[in-house]
């Protein structure tokens, strides 16, 4: 049986230009290009198994994605020395392989996770986003309040069921545990949200930041975000924030690779929610 080695591939993209990371005929994709790129170099279906940490919509950014992927021993070790600078020659500028390191074959990028680590930028400057950064901060009509988008941060921290905020899959869970999410404003001025959870349904992100901002700029009350986790059903009050100012910055895994497989597979359970 051939000898085969996982590959860990850190991964940055502008997302302007692509409809998602999924591959979708017709359409230029993160994962379409990365495939392209990689039978290039090494051979029509040589690189099996492309898996990303999070899928990512159309639009949305990363400088912190991490997929994997599986080669032959042989295929990377003919090529691990210059494989790096010759898939920058050939990718397109608004996607970066970064690095590529073998991995424990156990390693899941999707599964492993620990969490994954989203900013969204915001500008509230009555001229809008810089020239340079229009294509990663949203500009915002009205003037926003720090203090007032914390406290309505600090309602959506912890494990709840996120439905009004996300796009319901069938057989699929709504229940996710926030661990982090808080403002700043930067000394440009840039409003940045820190979302992190464990993982994410589709959509969360944008639409969580959609309810602060309207809290942020007084036209809700701060608890007004919170108050909607009691809803079993999708909120049509929440306006989704637009794609161009999210960026998936990191993504976590177990410091020990031997817990590689335990992470997976409790990732794998389904959530269940508390009766009590």
């Amino acid at each position: 049986m051939e000898e085969r080695i996982r590959l860990r591939l850190d991964v940055a993209y502008d997302g302007t230009g692509f409809s998602g990371w999924a591959a979708q005929p017709e359409r230029r994709t993160v994962a379409g290009v990365l495939t392209a790129t990689l039978d290039l170099v090494l051979g029509a279906g040589v690189a099996t198994g492309l898996t990303v940490a999070g899928r990512t919509d159309a639009g949305v950014h990363a400088s912190g994605q991490v997929c994997h992927l599986d080669l032959p021993a042989e295929v990377w070790q003919a090529h691990e020395g210059g494989l790096l600078r010759r898939l920058a020659r050939l990718l397109p500028p608004d996607v970066r392989i970064r690095a590529m390191t073998e991995v424990p074959a156990d390693f899941d990028a999707r599964f492993s996770a620990t969490f994954r680590r989203y900013e969204y930028r915001v500008t509230d400057a009555p001229w809008g986003a810089e020239p340079l950064r229009r294509h990663e901060v949203l500009a915002w009509p009205r003037p926003l309040d720090l203090a007032a988008l914390n406290a309505a941060a600090a309602g959506l921290v912890g494990e709840h069921d996120f439905a009004a905020y996300c796009k319901r899959k069938e057989n699929a869970t709504t229940l996710r545990e926030v661990t982090r999410l808080d403002w700043r404003r930067d000394p440009d001025g840039l409003l940045v949200a820190t979302v992190q959870a464990d993982a994410f349904c589709q959509a969360m992100v944008r639409s969580l930041v959609g309810a602060m901002l309207v809290a942020g700029d007084g036209r809700r009350p701060v608890d007004w975000p919170a108050s909607l986790l009691s809803r079993r059903e999708r909120s049509s009050e929440v306006t989704v924030a637009p794609a161009h100012g999210l960026t998936l910055v990191a993504v976590g895994y177990p410091d020990d690779p031997t817990e590689y497989a335990r992470r997976a597979d409790l990732t794998r359970r389904l959530r269940v929610p508390s009766t009590s």
